[in-house]
């Protein structure tokens, strides 16, 4: 008998938990919604998580508020969004960084899922584009390869920084090509400083973003080789892929949106489905495209294999790096 009552007090509290999340999800959000952002303000990052939050709030009917928090490699950033209640009112917006960084760069990165945060889901990605000085004289990525293996070590190739996307796609390339490049960070002065000095020849070649090259692709500044996107972009019909020439290569940073680990399920599948409907918008998708984003919105169960499969690729990378991320 006491046994009866005990499965049947359990039963009725499960109960009573799957019908709070299911209320929950009912009403959520009924206030403001924080999203914290690890990108400084103005940041191509933080533009898109604006952009997202706003018509977030306009599905929502209520107000999103993008509030930045950058440094320390995005450990500032997820310690604030960690700490917070787990209700659904406080969402975290961290670039690849984040989640795939050297170990130890700083205090709670690389972000682990589903341990540290609840995934939602991936809002988009931005392929590694790669440049060079029209002085260098080569069109093609084959062409900067063969320079490279006849020159090992003197071509210079300019990156964001130790540890981030830029710098891993220059020695993910290195790796599967052989070559050996001498890679020049750029830590402060970002993409502008390097852009002007690959413009002036200073530099060889930059690895970046789309958003940061967009406004410098213009014949006699650079010369943009290859994208390392999985196949060609609808804008760029005529720039080739990475694959193209080095097969199989393809390197990207992202954006993803994840909730303190304890968030109610329903509250994270709805976030979820209400941002896969908003970035399949063909306005959305075009606007993010212009600032260098492709939308791949995923559920959360395809965010956590996503995301475990990118740290998995640059692990060996990032294991072969004897430096911290600056």
């Amino acid at each position: 008998m006491k046994s009866f009552w005990k499965w049947n007090a359990l039963f009725s509290f499960a109960a009573l938990v799957c019908a709070s999340q299911a209320a929950q999800s009912q009403i959520y959000p009924a206030s403001p919604v924080k999203v914290i952002s690890d990108s400084s303000p103005g940041s191509a990052p933080d533009v898109i998580s604006r952009i997202v939050g706003e018509l977030l709030g306009l599905s929502w009917g209520q107000q999103v508020i993008v509030i930045n928090q950058p440094g320390a490699s995005g450990s500032r950033a997820a310690r604030v969004a960690a700490s917070a209640d787990p209700d659904g009112y406080t969402l975290l917006m961290a670039v690849s960084s984040a989640f795939v960084t050297v170990k130890g760069s700083a205090p709670g990165i690389p972000i682990e899922v589903p341990r540290d945060f609840a995934p939602i889901s991936v809002i988009g990605e931005q392929p590694m584009f790669m440049a060079v000085a029209p002085q260098l004289g080569v069109k093609t990525l084959s062409d900067f390869l063969a320079l490279a293996k006849q020159k090992p070590g003197e071509i210079s190739y300019a990156v964001s920084g130790r540890g981030r996307q830029s710098h891993l796609t220059g020695e993910m390339l290195q790796r599967q090509t052989g070559v050996k490049l001498l890679m020049v960070p750029y830590s402060s002065g970002g993409p502008a400083q390097a852009i002007g000095d690959l413009a002036s020849g200073r530099i060889h070649m930059i690895i970046e973003g789309g958003t940061a090259l967009l406004g410098s692709m213009q014949p006699g500044f650079l010369h943009v080789m290859a994208v390392a996107s999985e196949k060609r972009l609808v804008e760029f019909p005529d720039l080739p892929t990475a694959a193209e020439s080095v097969p199989g290569f393809r390197a990207a940073g992202w954006l993803a949106l994840v909730a303190p680990t304890g968030t109610p399920t329903s509250i994270v599948e709805k976030v979820s489905g209400d941002l896969t409907t908003i970035l399949n918008q063909t306005e959305v998708r075009k606007r993010l495209a212009s600032l260098g984003s492709y939308a791949r919105p995923m559920s959360p169960r395809d965010t956590l294999s996503y995301i475990q499969g990118e740290q998995s690729t640059w692990g060996p990378i990032l294991d072969g790096l004897s430096t911290p991320p600056q």
